[in-house]
């Protein structure tokens, strides 16, 4: 049966080493100009536009359609998306479920809201391929992600609040402080909102905030990957703080695409936690 994982650019991924892999993009907005999250968007063009843009700006997500032409003709189908609690991606890829297994109704699409964003949808994504490696059917692997989603856990470490701000996702007045104090802005997503746990001034006092909350998750060498918008230097201290403790541990280190580099922010880190 030809197999599929679909996720929308959440994930911070355009591609895998699995072919299977398919993203679809969601769009970021201005009155101005338009920013598709895809492989050919210039990451640091996007950002240096919305650090000096004033005006409004959001994101917007796939069509029911777009999702659907991502499953292509493939007969299972398992796919990711942002939370739901934060985008109504996860309610398209729903139309777009019964969409394709009504036209064909001898196909399969296993749907997951991720509750997150960012590099804990990449932890659910090559956890599906894993188990598809394995030979695991398509009822397996859908009741082992469940399982698997009460083991991953997203931190964020925030050094700017300004479009998190101008969407409506923080308070205003928060998110000034943070930008005027050198503030780091600590984190989960916490059943799909953004859970703020620690503001930490300076970036030795985010790494202990970040190593609390891991502590918090139980986390014991699991899979670790952290994900940064142009701040190679933090996640490289990150890495080596989980490493000092658990040197077999994996942990990797990628860079944020578009809307998470929208939200993030320069400086920003998501990090995806398996404990």
């Amino acid at each position: 049966m030809k197999f599929r994982i679909v996720a929308d650019s959440s994930a911070s991924l355009n591609t895998t080493a699995d072919r299977s892999f398919v993203s679809v993009p969601l769009t970021l907005r201005t009155d101005e100009r338009e920013f598709v999250d895809n492989e050919a968007l210039d990451i640091k063009e996007m950002t240096d536009y919305f650090a000096s843009y004033k005006g409004k700006s959001g994101s917007a997500c796939p069509s029911s359609q777009d999702w659907v032409d991502a499953f292509g003709d493939a007969e299972n189908v398992f796919a990711v998306a942002i939370t739901s609690n934060l985008s109504g991606s996860f309610n398209s890829l729903r139309i777009a479920k019964e969409q394709y297994e009504e036209e064909y109704p001898d196909r399969k699409v296993c749907i997951i809201d991720s509750l997150s964003a960012g590099s804990e949808l990449k932890l659910i994504i090559e956890k599906i391929q894993e188990l598809h490696a394995e030979g695991k059917t398509f009822e397996e692997i859908s009741d082992a992600i469940v399982e698997y989603q009460e083991h991953t856990h997203m931190i964020f470490c925030l050094k700017s609040l300004t479009n998190l701000a101008n969407n409506g996702r923080v308070n205003p007045a928060v998110a000034k402080i943070a930008g005027v104090l050198n503030i780091h802005v600590v984190g989960i997503a916490n059943e799909g909102v953004l859970d703020q746990r620690e503001k930490a001034r300076g970036a030795k006092k985010a790494l202990v905030a970040i190593d609390k909350l891991m502590k918090e998750f139980n986390y014991n060498g699991g899979k670790v990957i952290i994900d940064h918008c142009f701040n190679e230097t933090d996640a490289k201290a990150v890495k080596e703080h989980i490493l000092a403790s658990f040197p077999n541990a994996e942990v990797r280190i990628e860079e944020t695409r578009g809307l998470c580099s929208f939200y993030a922010e320069v400086g920003g880190l998501m990090i995806g936690v398996e404990a």
